[in-house]
């Protein structure tokens, strides 16, 4: 059928039955002549023959295609391994960190290696105990500012409230003293101001306490810990957030305070200490050694701690332990100290410090000459390091350690120098001697006064020795001799002269490597030195404010030598004369004195003390020996040495020597030298007593060096020389024997 009218070709289309069913495909009935024209493009796109009207793909556009292609397949590539990998490698691993929440890390803490005296006998030890600690970062309020410390939130007083009856402590407020510096407000990350002194409860004052002694870590609020408080406190820890059961090691002292600044004590490593190379990894909450052989030998007795990982239910309590790390003890410090000698030598010094009024304080070191192990060290006032095992308040330290305590801390052997007075004078002598400014044979008029310039100086009591050689110089310690030797040994060159080459090379004005910290360098006036003393006091003089350099300088113009630090008068040789008798500016430790003692001894070799003797296992197995080699060896004339050491015996044996009456029937033959150091203490002239002795190589199996020291105790036969003897009566015959103070008023 068409459609007339509209001059358009017909459209032709029928539906035709596949199946005499009346349903069938739906078929074009279009004739093959209409389909088959002349070859030009139909409205499609497509030619009236069927083919495809585009061009072909260029070699350019297949390269495009080929390469989309490829990126598209390999990211989808790299998705799927992903995935993959994610999936089915570690899938495991991601479900145990999912279930990490139901797991407890628990540090199982190291016990700390013991600490021996030369015969075996325990001077440290460690034993097991529970602690009750508070972690203020996992309270229900994070401490983070100054205000919590003094005003806790609601949440962190509850806390409080509970540890109160669990402790039996009262909610009482106290008067609390908090001294929490700025800087270490900083390093807490603390802000805002704060008022020092304020009334709190114990808990949040010792909190605040403890963190200002050590801003770093947990706060031990008990320890040990009863068993019954231990039990409630696991049955509870879900309601007591920030408080922790921790088993830990304390320190034990069997003898008590013997030995105190040697061995030092262990304390809760702070923000400064754990940024140390030698700290590097430790836990926030380690224990180490803070002084003493404790912080010297802190790698080899600190051990490695453990750990144990527990699962806990959604309440926080442990079902079962995951995985256990033991903990590895610390290994065994064996030292050279003889525990009896040094026990008779803090009872001498101690007793002879409160026969000699107004001293206040001293100082022993005795130690083997040939090698330069030390048999016995003390200080005093002393303290007994237990203290540092428990938690420690402020006022408590203030108390034991503050202004007032008369320093207990402090290690005069080795960190407190000063004058020694004639124990100076064997260096003087050597130096005259070897320098050939003075003779063994040759003899000096003492006619009691010896001239510096307009001023005369004297010996003590103005006594005159009339014409005397190098040995009755030393014997009776003629100080008029020696004024004229350091006259003699004067130099003007900024080194100084022998006198200034000699103390050098027996080790003053050095450290001298002993294996404790904290030791002093001291000091050997010279020109230089004391040009440089000059020029800082000019510079501290004209200063208008204080400087890192010069903290307490006030806020003004200070006068010439305003500061104190230097007379700013030019080197003279009356500051070698000085400096001669131990006198000025002269500033050694007792260490010092002893090292120079032992190198007269020995015949030369300058030692380097120590007190550690090996590092064992605690089955006593030696895995290193500590001997450090001498520094270096002093080659003597024979006739110099022998002029020195029949003074130094003269001193101590025959009738006028000035330790005679304290040595003279001893069965050892001991050479010594008195020293009595003389210095202006707030306006009034002291004595510090100071007395230097061996038994030589040559005249025991058991050489051994003594230096004494007792501050404001007078003259060095009476204070010092007696706590020598008892020293070597103990370790020649094993009893102190009787006190023997001696007569001799000499400087």
């Amino acid at each position: 059928m068409s459609e007339p009218g509209n001059g358009r070709r017909p459209f032709v289309s029928a539906r035709v039955s596949a199946s005499g069913n009346g349903r069938g495909r739906r078929r074009s009935a279009r004739p093959p002549l209409l389909e088959a024209v002349d070859g030009r493009r139909s409205g499609a796109g497509r030619l009236i023959d069927g083919s495809d009207s585009r061009p072909p793909l260029t070699p350019k556009l297949a390269v495009r295609v080929a390469v989309i292609g490829t990126f598209a397949l390999a990211m989808f590539a790299i998705i799927f391994f992903r995935l993959w990998f994610l999936q089915v490698l570690s899938g495991s691993s991601y479900l145990a960190q999912a279930q990490a929440n139901q797991v407890r890390t628990i540090a199982i803490p190291a016990e700390r290696g013991d600490i021996l005296d030369r015969s075996g006998g325990i001077l440290v030890d460690s034993r097991e105990a529970a602690a009750l600690e508070l972690s203020p970062q996992q309270l229900p309020v994070p401490l983070k500012t100054v205000a919590q410390l003094l005003a806790p939130p609601a949440a962190d007083e509850r806390i409080y409230r509970q540890l109160d009856r669990i402790l039996g402590m009262s909610p009482r407020p106290i008067p609390c003293h908090v001294d929490l510096a700025t800087k270490t407000l900083r390093e807490l990350g603390y802000s805002g101001a704060h008022p020092q002194d304020r009334r709190l409860p114990q808990i949040p004052c010792l909190v605040a306490q403890q963190l200002a002694l050590q801003p770093y870590g947990n706060v031990t609020l008990s320890s040990p810990v009863p068993q019954a408080i231990q039990f409630y406190i696991g049955e509870h820890q879900n309601q007591l957030p920030g408080v922790i059961l921790q088993q830990v090691y304390q320190r034990q002292y069997p003898q008590g305070s013997l030995a105190a600044q040697v061995l030092g004590y262990t304390g809760r490593i702070n923000s400064s200490e754990i940024k140390l190379p030698q700290f590097k990894g430790y836990s926030p909450n380690a224990v180490i050694g803070q002084s003493g052989l404790e912080w010297t030998y802190n790698r080899w007795l600190q051990g490695t701690d453990g750990s144990e990982q527990v699962q806990v239910n959604a309440l926080g309590q442990p079902t079962r332990i995951l995985k256990t790390i033991p903990p590895r003890q610390g290994l065994t410090l064996k030292t050279s100290i003889d525990a009896a000698v040094q026990r008779v030598g803090e009872r001498a010094l101690a007793y002879s410090i409160a026969q000699n009024p107004p001293a206040d304080g001293g100082a022993f070191v005795a130690m083997n000459p040939l090698n330069g192990q030390i048999y016995a060290m003390g200080s005093w006032p002393t303290y007994d390091p237990s203290v540092f095992t428990k938690p420690l308040t402020l006022a408590r330290y203030n108390q034991l350690f503050g202004p007032g305590s008369g320093d207990p801390l402090l290690n005069r052997a080795i960190q407190s120098a000063g004058p020694t007075g004639s124990t100076f004078k064997l260096i003087t002598a050597t130096a005259a001697l070897e320098s050939g400014r003075w003779s063994p044979y040759e003899t000096y008029d003492d006619t009691g006064c010896f001239h510096e310039g307009p001023i005369c100086l004297h010996n003590a009591g103005h006594v005159a020795n009339g014409v005397i050689n190098m040995v009755t110089a030393i014997k009776v310690s003629d100080d008029v001799f020696f004024y004229n030797l350091g006259a003699l040994l004067n130099s003007n060159s900024p080194q100084g002269g022998p006198l200034q080459a000699w103390a050098a090379r027996y080790g003053l004005g050095q450290y001298t490597g002993v294996d404790l910290p904290g030791e002093a360098k001291g000091v050997v006036p010279s020109p230089g030195w004391w040009d440089e003393m000059n020029r800082l006091e000019r510079q501290c003089d004209n200063l208008t404010h204080p400087t890192a350099q010069f903290p307490n300088h006030p806020r003004h113009k200070l006068p010439p030598g305003g500061c104190g630090i230097a007379s700013l008068i030019p080197w003279t040789y009356g500051d070698n004369v000085n400096a001669a008798v131990g006198q000025g500016d002269d500033q050694v430790t007792p260490m010092q004195l002893a090292v120079a003692y032992a190198a007269m001894a020995n015949d030369g070799t300058v030692v380097t003390p120590h007190v550690g003797e090996d590092i064992q296992t605690a089955d006593g197995t030696v895995l290193q020996r500590i001997d450090p080699p001498p520094k270096r060896h002093l080659h003597f004339n024979p006739v110099d040495r022998a002029t020195i050491m029949a003074g130094l015996r003269a001193a101590a044996s025959q009738p006028g020597g000035t330790s005679a009456d304290v040595f003279g029937n001893f069965p050892e033959q001991v050479y010594g030298k008195t020293g009595t150091a003389q210095y202006i203490n707030g306006g009034v002239e002291v004595d510090t007593a100071w007395y230097a002795c061996f038994v030589p190589p040559s005249a025991t199996s058991k050489p051994i060096v003594v230096v004494v020291t007792v501050e404001k105790g007078g003259f060095g036969a009476v204070a010092a020389a007696p706590v020598a003897r008892e020293i070597l009566s103990q370790w020649f015959f094993g009893k102190p024997g009787k006190f023997t103070p001696g007569s001799s008023k000499t400087l």
